[in-house]
């Protein structure tokens, strides 16, 4: 009986991953090229665009790519990362997003012929931290886990050895976009690609103690 029953289970959670496919997710800023095939988004990234708000340069822009979907409670989104990065802050990667004020970006940027691991965290105004590479890797994952009012951001050559960068807030109990982007402030544009994108479900903790309470 256990065993039909673990089989019923695993039948509906696999069924409930197939479902999360690229072709259900939508554009926020849709480039001219771009196309999904076998569960790789690819796509040539809008020259001049980024996400930034306000702080050091003086400028707000919200106008790159933004492949999304819609997502509440806690989870872990990853996504493996291949860039033709070609100019000056060339980037790809994950985005959380709330609204145009509150949004989380991370993944890679290309400065000054090196390669780092780069996040802008935006609450009305945007913040960016990096971590420089000593080489350029052929790819890079990244992954963000969504934890109560905090998102953990990490980075990985092979998707097994996670190493942490960034710690940040983000408003709990709150609905967010959560997908890919890429913007070329500073160039013409690159091709991007995407790879293995899964967004994976975390039991909300708070309501995980009180069940183990009452």
């Amino acid at each position: 009986m256990k065993k039909i029953l673990w089989t019923v289970v695993s039948f509906i959670g696999m069924h409930t991953v197939s479902a999360q496919t690229l072709e259900k997710m939508q554009w926020f800023n849709e480039p001219a090229k771009w196309d999904i095939k076998d569960k790789t988004l690819t796509m040539f990234v809008t020259p001049q665009t980024d996400y930034w708000r306000i702080s050091h340069y003086g400028f707000t822009v919200d106008d790159a790519p933004f492949y999304y979907a819609n997502y509440g409670g806690e989870f872990e989104v990853k996504v493996k990362l291949t860039g033709n990065y070609k100019a000056r802050f060339d980037q790809m990667g994950l985005m959380i997003r709330t609204d145009q004020e509150n949004y989380i970006k991370t993944g890679v940027e290309f400065v000054d012929g090196k390669f780092n691991v780069s996040t802008v965290v935006t609450h009305k105004l945007s913040d960016w931290s990096v971590t420089t590479l000593e080489k350029v890797p052929p790819f890079i994952w990244i992954k963000a886990v969504r934890r109560l009012d905090a998102v953990e951001i990490f980075y990985s050559f092979d998707d097994v050895n996670y190493v942490m960068t960034r710690n940040c807030p983000l408003q709990d109990n709150h609905p967010v976009m959560v997908g890919m982007m890429a913007a070329s402030p500073d160039g013409q544009g690159f091709e991007a690609k995407f790879e293995n994108f899964t967004v994976k479900h975390l039991p909300d903790e708070r309501r995980v103690q009180w069940l183990n309470k009452h």
